[in-house]
């Protein structure tokens, strides 16, 4: 396992603006968990006069002893006081911190500490009113729980709404910054890394990229002891209840069950109940419903509209592969689990991931102003019969197909004439159209010669996807 801080560098930028200001900062950092929420605070912080406290589940009295001994272990008081009598008097002590210039102060798993004293978010809200707000302080209260920071410390209703000066959620890393844990590897095996692992930095950390990717797979995710091989049953224990009934949903969609009535029929599940089980998945940013990117958000608001689709591409992995397999890998059987059930799919699993990185190619192209036009909405599309894998536009007509192909075999014509035709059924008052096809194998030579002398069609491969 490798141990490395990558990426982040927009959140780094965003905390320390934060930092340089003069009056008080109170910053709210949330994300899901192995997101690489502490590793950002302490990198962050690695340099300047700070608190930095985890919070812990424990009772109330023990979490303001541990929290008293980190605020006064840099401070002479300590010498005549080991624990504040009570939170009030311990968060007005930021203010008498012994820093020169800003005084930082970073809480990490705030949830432990209001889950165990509820009144903790009003007596925080009270003296950041009286007096916090007005020092040259900076407060960051982060969380994992991402339900309980945006209804119990964002929503409108509870003390410090209004009180923040920033909120950061942490997203997984993109393919680019992902691909920074494995340079070593070709532009393809990065394809592959990230469609197995996504861009949550604790799964990166796990792999060995001096190994094959086969050997990854089975030491590191189908191996019984291996972090990859349980985090996601401790993660779903960690978060909800009826773990079992989540288990089913999650693999069904896995499988290709992304209809809310194929969810009903694969689990047998009812309806009503089902809504409730993938609002909770939503919430922890393990699935989200995806419409056809051209659908006006009238229709969207109907749940029977979109797709479900897991977010998470361990997760899709896990689900796929091992979680169906997990008798036999209980029993050792990694050899036959890899070569019967996981290498002849992989292809085609990737695929699906591919189409991702596409999306993010043009996105980065797009923001430099390297594509034909700038646009404002991407994903995908489909009807009853037909799907585009990416459909981009702006409001003045102009609009981007693209198709991605992970094959062993060159596009050609056909894939481009098919794109074509699909695209007559998006819309018609698109004025100019561009067509993008992605292949992991290249563009046969009758493609190529059409796309020398039509500027409409772009040929994008591998190594101009990492260009």
């Amino acid at each position: 396992m490798i141990c490395m801080f990558v990426g982040r560098n927009e959140e780094l930028n965003f905390l320390n603006e934060k930092y340089n200001l003069k009056s008080g900062q109170f910053i709210v950092l949330y994300g899901r968990r192995r997101i690489g929420k502490t590793e950002l605070l302490r990198h962050f912080s690695k340099d300047k006069p700070h608190i930095f406290y985890v919070c812990r589940e424990t009772v109330d009295s023990e979490q303001l002893k541990l929290f008293s001994k980190k605020l006064l272990e840099k401070s002479s008081v300590s010498q005549y006081l080991s624990t504040f009598k009570d939170w009030e008097d311990a968060f007005r002590f930021f203010k008498d911190l012994p820093y020169d210039g800003k005084k930082l102060v970073i809480i990490d798993e705030f949830p432990y500490m209001v889950n165990s004293n509820k009144s903790i978010p009003s007596i925080l809200q009270n003296l950041w009113d009286e007096t916090l707000k007005d020092e040259n302080l900076m407060i960051v209260l982060c969380g994992s729980s991402m339900s309980f920071i945006e209804k119990e410390i964002l929503a409108e209703k509870n003390p410090l709404f209004g009180r923040t000066t920033g909120v950061l959620k942490l997203d997984e890393l993109d393919f680019y910054t992902a691909s920074l844990f494995f340079e070593n590897k070709t532009i393809e095996e990065r394809i592959i890394l990230y469609s197995i692992l996504g861009g949550i930095p604790h799964y990166l950390k796990q792999f060995d990229y001096g190994l094959s990717i086969e050997l990854n797979i089975k030491k590191n995710i189908l191996t019984k002891g291996s972090v990859l091989y349980s985090e996601v049953d401790f993660l779903m224990k960690q978060e909800l209840r009826e773990t079992a009934t989540y288990y089913t949903i999650i693999q069904a969609i896995a499988m290709g069950n992304t209809k809310l009535n194929d969810i009903h029929t694969k689990t047998g599940i009812d309806k009503t109940k089902i809504l409730v089980y993938l609002k909770n998945l939503m919430d922890l940013n393990l699935i989200e419903r995806e419409y056809p990117i051209t659908m006006s958000i009238k229709k969207t608001s109907n749940s029977q509209n979109g797709l479900y689709k897991l977010k998470d591409n361990y997760f899709k992995f896990y689900y796929r592969f091992v979680f169906p397999n997990i008798s036999e890998l209980e029993e050792y059987d990694i050899d036959g689990v890899y070569e019967l059930a996981i290498k002849p799919f992989l292809n085609e699993y990737v695929s699906f991931a591919f189409e991702d990185v596409c999306k993010e190619y043009l996105r980065k192209n797009n923001k430099q102003n390297k594509l034909p036009f700038r646009f404002l909405k991407i994903g995908r599309w489909w009807d009853k019969k037909d799907e585009i894998d990416i459909v981009a536009y702006d409001n003045l007509g102009n609009a981007l197909f693209g198709e991605c192909k992970w094959k062993n075999s060159k596009a050609g014509l056909k894939e481009l004439n098919k794109l074509k035709e699909k695209s007559i059924k998006v819309d018609n008052n698109f004025i100019n159209k561009y067509y993008y096809i992605f292949s992991k194998s290249g563009f046969d030579d009758e493609l190529l010669d059409i796309a020398k002398i039509d500027n409409t069609i772009k040929l994008i491969d591998l190594n101009k996807i990492f260009d």
